[in-house]
Parts: C-alpha cells; sequence; structure tokens
C-alpha cells in the first residue's frame, strides 16, 4: 500500500515539472522587442459647425446692364439647406443703370427718367453643391469649402416695367468658422427688353462678393 501511494505522488511530481519545462521553455522561444516605439498621440478636434440650416447675408458687387454698362450692384440672400448637398434661395438686388451709347453719342436725348434707371430684382433659385471639399492654409488649419451651381425664376423691374427673369450661374463658398461663410458668385440675368425700339432677350452677367451668417 505504501508503495502504491508513494509512485502516486512521484508520478504527479514528474507531470507538474514536465508543464513548468514546457511553459518555460515556451517563454524563452517568444520573440524579444528589441525596440519600444514612442508614439505620441495627437489630439482630434471636431469640426464646430452649426447644425442651422438657414444661411442669410449681403453681397456687393458689379452688374453689367446690356446697353447701360456696368453698374454697382448690392443685395440680399436668404438660403435654407436642405441637404449638404441641396439649397433653396431667395435674393434681392438693385442697381442703377447707366447711359447708353447712343444717349452719351446725342448729348441732350435722354431715354429714360431717372426713377426708370433704377433696377430692382428678386430671385428664388435652387443649388447644387457640386465640388464640397476643404481649403488648408498653412499647415494648420483647413475650412469647408463648396463649388455650386444656382438656377432660377423671378422679376425684374427696370424701364418703367417689370419683366419675367430667368437666372443661372455659379458660386464657391468660403466657410471661416461654425456661423461665417465667405461667397463669390457670378450670375447671368436673363429677361426681355424693348426699350431701344426692338423687342430682344437681354443677358445682364453679375459678379459679387458677400458675406453670410449661419442660423
Amino acid at each position: 500500500m505504501e508503495d502504491r501511494t508513494g509512485y502516486f505522488f512521484l508520478s504527479t511530481a514528474l507531470i507538474i515539472t514536465s508543464l513548468m519545462l514546457s511553459t518555460a521553455k515556451a517563454e524563452s522561444d517568444a520573440p524579444i522587442q528589441v525596440i519600444k516605439p514612442s508614439l505620441k498621440r495627437e489630439p482630434v478636434k471636431l469640426a464646430r459647425i452649426d447644425t442651422e440650416n438657414f444661411e442669410l447675408g449681403i453681397y456687393v458687387g458689379k452688374l453689367s446692364i446690356e446697353d447701360f454698362g456696368t453698374r454697382t450692384v448690392t443685395g440680399a440672400r436668404l438660403a435654407y439647406h436642405f441637404s449638404e448637398d441641396f439649397f433653396a434661395e431667395a435674393s434681392y438686388g438693385q442697381a442703377t443703370a447707366g447711359d447708353t451709347s447712343f444717349e452719351r453719342l446725342s448729348g441732350s436725348v435722354r431715354l429714360l427718367t431717372d426713377a426708370e434707371r433704377e433696377l430692382s430684382y428678386y430671385n428664388i433659385s435652387f443649388g447644387f453643391n457640386i465640388l464640397p471639399g476643404e481649403a488648408f492654409v498653412g499647415s494648420g488649419r483647413a475650412f469647408y469649402t463648396a463649388l455650386y451651381l444656382v438656377a432660377g425664376t423671378g422679376s425684374t423691374k427696370f424701364g418703367g416695367d417689370k419683366r419675367h427673369t430667368l437666372n443661372i450661374g455659379v458660386g464657391y463658398r468660403f466657410i471661416f468658422n461654425d456661423w461665417l461663410a465667405g461667397h463669390l458668385d457670378a450670375r447671368n440675368h436673363i429677361f426681355d427688353i424693348d426699350l431701344l425700339g426692338s423687342n430682344k432677350t437681354s443677358n445682364n452677367l453679375e459678379i459679387s462678393t458677400g458675406l453670410t451668417l449661419f442660423f
């Protein structure tokens, strides 16, 4: 009986010793990391763009009134963004037409009164951001930008009459921070006019820059 007990304890000791030797050998075979890289994690700064969808602003530029010269135009715009790609916009602008070449050459002939030279328009347009992206200033600052197309319809008051107007153009939006953006726009206002004796379709190119607020 004592021989069996001793044999049992001896076998158990041999098994435990064998397991310990196997574990030690496996640890000694593991690769040793000679170089420990020192990684510095840069803090991540999330974009702070307001979730409000309205954009209100003013603009100033030049409006080429066909046959009446290029004049300063001022106006205001209100936009609503349906999504990141599509938006609707209402705009109002005004300018004062100059003299025609005929008036300048004739000297005393006036085709329009001062009141009739006041041009004003309003448009309802829809826009599409075709190239949203980012603009980098230096190595540490990035600004959201978008190149967009706009087209719409409205009315122009000029020469003592109201004229149905189509407008089409392209613009560039530069978002400075979470509430302020800058715009650069080029648009063509198309309407029929008959002030010089014949009815024709006039193209009136406008180039403007402005600021808008998100709210």
